[in-house]
């Protein structure tokens, strides 16, 4: 299993773990404990793990997230629901949207449980927590009992210990957060510009701000479009993510691997074909891994 196709298998089954950002069913089970909005919810839910942290400490972990939008809901949200409770009522509404989505008969199946193992194989050959603040939190956390959950959680670490790994990436080709979402919504491949801007808490001006500063750098053209440059950095910063995250994929294996995508990726659609993501969230080239 080389980096790459390491790369590519990991972000096709990413969206299997961003359920959890955008189900209304994971929402209203945190408005019930009074954690009411998408930047609590949101903050609180995938920060809980680290403990109730300042919103220094979320800014800097979760990177590309403007400081403003962080500090509207922390500290806040950890006078409201302390962290065991929110992560305890975030797993009761996954239960509830596997359930809903994917029914009784793929959650009770021999192959979710296989998938299960197999994501739980790659999660538990991660080679440790350092300088991965994300995942480590996440690891401290028990592993679900039943299937479908014990794949979530497996596919939660392997996605934060990825994600902790993107922002040394991101740090060492000298992109701030910012510089980050702007080259990356101009990819294609993930968010679309105008949702990740008003998703992760930009204003217009300081969105047109970093792009003038990434003309100047000579990594965006003047219609906002990555130049030549601006490719290769962010070449750059996939490759040395896909290197720094390699490790459990290769002790999974090719032939675990794409056993994993095919048992998995059905549900993944399902997800998709469900209306859990929003319309118009993603960018003309997301998805195109498989």
């Amino acid at each position: 299993m080389d980096p790459s196709s390491a790369g590519r298998a990991a972000r096709a089954l990413e969206l299997l773990h961003s359920v959890v950002y955008f189900a209304p069913d994971i929402a209203s089970e945190l408005a019930a404990l009074g954690v009411d909005g998408p930047a609590a919810q949101y903050f609180g839910g995938r920060s809980a793990p680290l403990g109730a942290v300042g919103p220094g400490v979320v800014t800097a972990t979760f990177y590309s997230f403007s400081p403003r939008l962080v500090a509207s809901a922390v500290p806040a949200v950890w006078e409201t629901a302390e962290p065991a409770a929110i992560i305890a009522a975030r797993l009761r509404a996954l239960d509830a949207l596997h359930r809903r989505v994917l029914g009784q008969d793929v959650l009770g199946s021999a192959e979710m449980n296989e998938a299960a193992d197999l994501a739980a194989t790659a999660a538990r050959a991660i080679p440790g927590p350092d300088g991965r603040p994300l995942y480590a939190a996440h690891a401290d956390l028990p592993w679900p009992e039943v299937a479908h959950l014990r794949l979530w959680h497996a596919l939660t670490l392997l996605r934060e210990y990825r994600g902790d790994g993107h922002v040394a990436a991101l740090q060492t080709a000298g992109l701030s957060g910012l510089d980050a979402l702007v080259t990356h919504t101009a990819t294609g491949t993930g968010y679309a510009t105008d949702p990740a801007r008003k998703l992760q808490g930009w204003s217009r001006d300081e969105w047109a701000d970093a792009e003038e500063e990434l003309r100047g750098r000579g990594l965006l053209d003047k219609r906002g479009e990555l130049t030549g440059e601006g490719f290769e950095v962010r070449e750059l910063v996939e490759d040395l993510t896909d290197d720094l995250a390699v490790a459990p994929w290769i002790a999974l294996g090719d032939e675990g691997v794409e056993r994993l995508l095919d048992l998995a990726l059905p549900w993944r659609d399902a997800f998709v074909d469900a209306e859990v993501f929003p319309a118009g969230l993603f960018g003309p080239r997301y998805g195109d891994a498989r």
